[in-house]
């Protein structure tokens, strides 16, 4: 059975209402006083007419053709690609706008221009699909329905928020037909099979019975889609990119003064979200910011705690672009700028063992062979080490090495930072590497500080080498080279900055 609207007019007010009441609409706070309407009135005169034509946006002939493609795989159907909405942080208080990555692939918008509660409609015609993006107009100035939006409502009011296009500037910067959002109903009505971004926008679930098959197909399709890098994306990553390397080299510049904080990480942590709020829309994940035995934490984001001489900092950090594409990079930093013996010891092993993952770089390869790479040498490392039990097999065979490892060591890099994750296992995990794609090479060891089968000079040192590449013809291109890998170099540099 393929979902089709769910109900008919006469539910859709009570449907709505519920919506709104979730958070849909939000007006004054408790906090405003209410306009007397002779004051209200004055809001709708005086204003000049600021309309203008936009310049389609650079990267909307890329999205032209990945709608194309969609439109292709599913002919015939339906596709419903919401942007998603707000997310409350605090009554009456949002937090920033990031739409859906399948809507920003189909788009191509931008940071601020984004309006939440957009929804990219594809619907079936003879020769393929009309597309129409349904969003949320400019707030009228001349009073009628939502006249009072622009001056009254905190959550979408131009005097709150900051202006929105007109529904033709829309159309002049994406490239497709713009209609308001309150015509998305009837747009949505009748018998025609339909594929919806599920879970995204709270109307479009209402109006649409799931399908979770065909929903699922959909999902794959715009995860495996993404795959590949066009030239634009490719172009993207490497801004992003550039940006974060630049995001370290601030970092370095500010060690420190963080070694004299009682919250230093807080400080390592401002001091990149910094750059990347200049440079680019915000953060592409929340920034870990781990020193001493916080960076056996591979997912540190706590930043509460003092960064001392003598530990090492591991920084794992990326900028988001304008566009929403984000780098994704990691150094472990010895806070005095100079590695300890034990620390340089730990370091050189996963050195080598993300050369070893680097070199596995190339189209054709299995996309797990550079993890495989990288293993073998943590796995050899350890074992010479003599950290395999007395008697037992050694870490390389038993597979016990992961005790200190844990996760993968790379992923796809794009819209998301862990990019692709819906798409098949047979074309991603268990796929072949083709030119086009970016991904990050990143093997770790992490030695617990409560690990009694390690030397206790081990205990507490945690390092990861994370480093962004591009597949290409002839093997891969190393994105965030302004950064240095090797523990001589990255003492020079940071001499270099102090």
């Amino acid at each position: 059975m393929w979902p089709t609207c769910s109900g008919h007019a006469a539910d859709y007010g009570e449907r709505r209402r519920r919506v709104e009441q979730q958070g849909g609409a939000r007006g004054a706070g408790a906090q405003d006083r209410a306009a007397p309407a002779a004051q209200a009135e004055w809001f709708h005169h005086g204003w000049a007419d600021t309309g203008t034509t936009l310049p389609l946006l650079p990267g909307a002939a890329f999205a032209a053709a990945r709608r194309a493609a969609l439109s292709e795989r599913f002919p015939g159907e339906r596709i419903v690609v919401p942007s998603g909405g707000l997310k409350v942080r605090s009554n009456d208080f949002d937090h920033t706008f990031r739409p859906h990555s399948a809507f920003v692939h189909l788009t191509a918008e931008q940071g601020t221009s984004a309006v939440p509660d957009s929804v990219l409609l594809f619907e079936p015609t003879g020769t393929g699909h009309e597309v129409t993006l349904f969003t949320r107009p400019r707030s009228p100035r001349d009073g009628g329905p939502n006249g009072a939006e622009f001056h009254s409502s905190r959550r979408h009011g131009e005097f709150w928020v900051g202006r929105r296009r007109t529904l033709s500037e829309t159309a002049d910067a994406i490239g497709v037909r713009a209609a308001a959002r309150d015509d998305l109903e009837r747009a949505l009505a009748g018998h025609v099979p339909t594929r919806v971004v599920r879970g995204e926008d709270a109307l479009v679930d209402a109006l649409v019975r799931p399908a979770d098959r065909a929903e699922a197909e959909l999902l794959t399709f715009l995860a495996e889609s993404r795959l590949v890098k066009d030239a634009w994306e490719v172009e993207q990553l490497r801004t992003a990119v550039r940006s974060t390397v630049a995001g370290f080299h601030d970092v370095v510049g500010e060690l420190r003064h963080a070694t004299g904080l009682a919250r230093g990480e807080r400080w390592i942590e401002g001091t990149f979200n910094r750059r990347a709020r200049l440079d680019g829309y915000g953060l592409g994940f929340e920034t870990i910011a781990a020193a001493g035995a916080h960076a056996c934490v591979l997912h540190w984001m706590h930043n509460d705690g003092p960064v001392r001489d003598g530990d090492l900092l591991l920084l794992d950090a990326g900028v988001e672009a304008d566009s929403f594409y984000t780098g994704d990079v990691t150094r472990t930093l010895p806070v005095s700028g100079r590695y300890t013996d034990v620390q340089r010891r730990v370091y050189d092993l996963v050195f080598a063992a993300q050369s070893a993952g680097i070199a596995a770089l190339r189209p054709g390869a299995r996309y797990g062979a550079f993890h495989d790479a990288a293993m073998r040498v943590i796995a050899d490392g350890l074992d010479a080490w003599g950290l395999a039990p007395d008697g037992g097999p050694s870490l390389a065979e038993s597979g016990r090495y992961r005790r200190f490892t844990v996760c993968g060591s790379g992923h796809m890099l794009g819209l998301d930072c862990h990019d692709c994750a819906g798409a098949r296992g047979q074309a991603y995990l268990d796929g072949v590497l083709e030119a086009g794609q970016v991904l990050t090479v990143e093997p770790g060891l992490y030695f617990q500080p409560d690990d009694l089968t390690v030397p206790e000079e081990l205990r507490g040192i945690g390092v990861r080498i994370e480093d962004d590449f591009l597949i290409t013809t002839d093997g891969a291109q190393w994105l965030s080279s302004g950064l240095p890998r090797q523990a001589d170099e990255v003492e020079a540099w940071m001499a270099s900055l102090r």
